[in-house]
């Protein structure tokens, strides 16, 4: 089951929100929809969960459209917003049993999965707790088992780690991709792109309303990432990489300028590089050792999904 989006838009008055978005999500993987604010990351996904109707283009979810198939389509969607919204009179456990009977669920099923739901979320202690006095993670968590609670084919996510904390960030990455492995098709939005980058299999950028062509994001693959190389002499590690004719960025230092000798002791100092692969980082490594570099570390100088996104010129138009 795939979430296919082709020619896709939805525009408010003069606000072109959604203007021309196409997207593909694979049953299996865990695919991030990654974007400034304002790109329309949020219309889309509530476009994709039947609560916005397209202006124009088409959107499949599980192979049925969500505006004319809109049961079948909810049916097998698991829909996260993001911001938790429910009875803050119920307990946590009703609020489960409550959407499961939305779905059709017996009671008793709708009771069991409320329960397996809240453990799996870690919340089993808070079960008998009204929502209002959850915290603002634990919230997002509920709202996560209420995703769940039909066991859907498909899972909408719109930044489900916002407010939790690092362990509970542990515990949805695992739980992720775990729901990935049995099959399901997981599409995550999130600022956190850190996280997205030891989470998802594949990437769909979009900007202004529109998504990000492929010939765009194909300029990081071509140069390569960006690593941080730090030596206890700058002055050593920028001459040496002058005499290589490699291409680099002497960090903080907005002229370029080498690096110099301050008094008698050298100055540490790093480097930006692009190197193509791990294979030519551990060449450089080699090579700067036998001339005497001394090297303090090397690095990515962030996660690929961070470094191809800043390296877009889109958002600078």
């Amino acid at each position: 089951m795939t979430i296919s989006v082709q020619g896709v838009r939805r525009h408010f008055g003069a606000v072109r929100a959604v203007d021309g978005v196409d997207l593909e999500a694979r049953a299996g993987r865990v695919t991030a929809l990654i974007g400034p604010n304002g790109a329309g990351k949020t219309t889309l996904l509530l476009m994709l969960a039947g609560l916005l109707v397209p202006d124009s283009g088409q959107v499949r979810v599980a192979g049925f459209d969500p505006v004319t198939q809109s049961r079948e389509a909810r049916a097998r969607t698991g829909w996260m917003p993001d911001a938790f919204g429910t009875w803050d009179s119920l307990t946590a456990r009703e609020v489960l049993e409550t959407f499961g009977a939305a779905y059709g669920m017996p009671s008793a099923l709708a009771a069991a999965r409320a329960d397996e739901l809240l453990a799996t979320v870690h919340l089993t202690e808070l079960a008998k707790q009204p929502a209002a006095v959850l915290s603002r993670g634990q919230k997002q968590r509920l709202g996560l088992a209420r995703a769940l609670v039909h066991d859907p084919q498909v899972l909408l996510l719109d930044e489900p780690a916002a407010g939790l904390d690092p362990r509970s960030r542990v515990d949805l990455r695992v739980l992720l991709r775990a729901l990935a492995a049995q099959g399901k098709t997981v599409l995550v939005s999130s600022h956190v792109l850190t996280e997205l980058d030891e989470l998802a299999d594949d990437a769909v950028f979009i900007s202004r309303g529109r998504s990000v062509t492929g010939e765009q994001l194909a300029l990081l693959d071509e140069g390569g990432r960006r690593w941080r190389v730090t030596a206890l002499d700058g002055a050593a590690l920028v001459g040496w990489l002058g005499s290589t004719g490699a291409a680099f960025e002497v960090e903080g230092d907005d002229d370029g300028a080498p690096l110099t000798r301050g008094g008698s002791a050298p100055t540490p100092g790093s480097v930006l590089i692009r190197i193509p692969d791990d294979d030519a980082a551990a060449a450089l490594v080699r090579d700067a050792v036998a001339a005497g570099v001394p090297l303090v570390s090397i690095a990515p100088a962030g996660g690929v999904l961070e470094q191809t996104y800043l390296s877009l010129d889109e958002e600078r138009r």
